[in-house]
């Protein structure tokens, strides 16, 4: 189980050199679409969405329509940035192809 798995350092290497890569992915793929992403050491990527909270809000929500589950946190000022887990190579497709157009349906939404 879980404590086999720790005690397995080949395989947590293999884990931890997995989460760094799809952490560089997911921090490349906001930066090609104009978002910033905050320096991270855990399994998963906050991404400042550069707007206000309303905006990240509309963002997630769109994600969300598009099958990719995303999280926000809710206290400000991280209540304008999502958070992107660290997934399979296939996860981060998809989250690259649906990124920009949940950019432009959030966009879309704003009064």
């Amino acid at each position: 189980g879980a404590l086999a798995s720790l005690q397995d350092t080949a395989h947590l290497a293999g884990v931890v050199e997995k989460v760094a890569a799809a952490r560089e992915r997911i921090a490349t793929i906001a930066r090609a679409n104009g978002l910033k992403p905050l320096p991270s050491a855990a399994n998963f990527v906050t991404i400042d969405c550069c707007n206000d909270g309303a905006f990240a809000r509309c963002v997630l929500s769109e994600l969300i329509a598009r099958d990719v589950f995303v999280r926000m946190p809710g206290v400000s000022p991280l209540d304008r940035c999502i958070r992107v887990s660290a997934g399979l190579p296939s996860d981060l497709d998809w989250f690259e192809e649906a990124l920009p157009q949940a950019l432009s349906a959030a966009a879309g939404r704003r009064p």
